[in-house]
């Protein structure tokens, strides 16, 4: 399935039963209410999809129900790991499954070294056959790459499908790789969409990330091509406290809102991770009632006229 990395690749959670088994039910319902959202593709096992608390077998099992739920939505997997052998092990097995493309990040080393990512990118695209989309989010990785970096190695490198950028303050930076490269690479942003508005007035290809509610993403990135500015921050406006309270440490909070979607069945972060409370039940309901009143947010929420 090739991928257009642009519109909305929501980033999705992986979704655990109470005993923190793998709960594969939950996997196809997250992904159908994505489908009738009409995002643009979906992201496993990223960031926030636990993947680092995860056995190889279990991986393989959600990519291929995922692959299986998407049908003819591209899936891109998270294959970031310390290793460039293991990288290159994961996007083969991302293949085999039937994966679109695969997101990687930079590791660090007790020693940076931009050298060292460089390589390290090197040899995972010589060995890879699918699209990488080079992940820059130095809050998990602890590697920060300079923009002379990046573009050594879009400029000397084959193969990368796209830049995922969440390295703030995302707008120069983004500014500086959409005006060396325009269109020849796409540029998307994430962090829960915190700073949506400023990420396409800076000229952001879309959104790959996870907020809850991509129906809101989308929004915001057709009035952003239509150049209605004023209509972009309305919408961000309306819906901002909604996403800086989901964007917490940790994925717990995602994990309530998609259950309260309707989306996954359980919202158990596996151990260790921090697990949500009813106080952040009760706060989420009361930003779901003031932000999408009368709504039924279990299908794909309706936006008005007015936003």
């Amino acid at each position: 399935m090739t991928i257009k990395f642009s519109g909305v690749i929501p980033i999705l959670v992986t979704p655990f039963n109470e005993d923190e088994s793998v709960d594969t039910h939950s996997i196809k319902t997250m992904i159908h209410l994505m489908k009738d959202i009409g995002v643009n593709g979906v992201t496993i096992l990223g960031v926030l999809g636990e993947a680092n608390r995860l056995t190889d077998n279990e991986r393989e099992l959600i990519i291929t129900t995922a692959i299986q739920a998407a049908d003819q939505l591209p899936v891109i997997v998270g294959t970031s790991t310390t290793g460039t052998r293991s990288v290159i092990h994961y996007n083969t097995t991302a293949k085999r499954l039937g994966a679109s493309a695969v997101m990687v990040t930079p590791q660090a080393e007790p020693n940076p070294s931009d050298e060292k990512v460089f390589q390290h990118f090197h040899t995972i695209l010589s060995e890879s056959d699918l699209p990488v989309i080079l992940q820059d989010h130095p809050a998990s990785t602890g590697v920060h790459m300079p923009n002379e970096l990046i573009f050594r190695m879009l400029d000397e490198l084959t193969g990368f499908g796209g830049v995922k950028l969440e390295a703030v303050p995302t707008t120069p930076k983004l500014q500086s790789i959409k005006s060396r490269y325009q269109e020849k690479i796409s540029v998307m942003t994430g962090l829960g969409a915190l700073y949506a508005a400023f990420d396409l007035e800076g000229g952001s290809d879309g959104f790959n990330t996870g907020f809850a509610f991509p129906e809101v993403l989308i929004a915001l990135v057709g009035a952003a091509k239509q150049k209605d500015w004023a209509s972009v921050h309305k919408i961000y406006q309306r819906f901002l406290p909604l996403i800086v309270y989901e964007q917490h440490p940790g994925v717990a909070i995602r994990k309530e809102l998609l259950k309260m979607r309707g989306a996954i069945r359980t919202a158990k972060v596996r151990a260790p991770g921090i697990q949500g409370t009813k106080s952040i039940t009760t706060t989420l309901k009361m930003l779901l009632h003031r932000t999408l009143p009368k709504q039924n947010v279990t299908t794909p929420i309706k936006l008005d006229s007015g936003h």
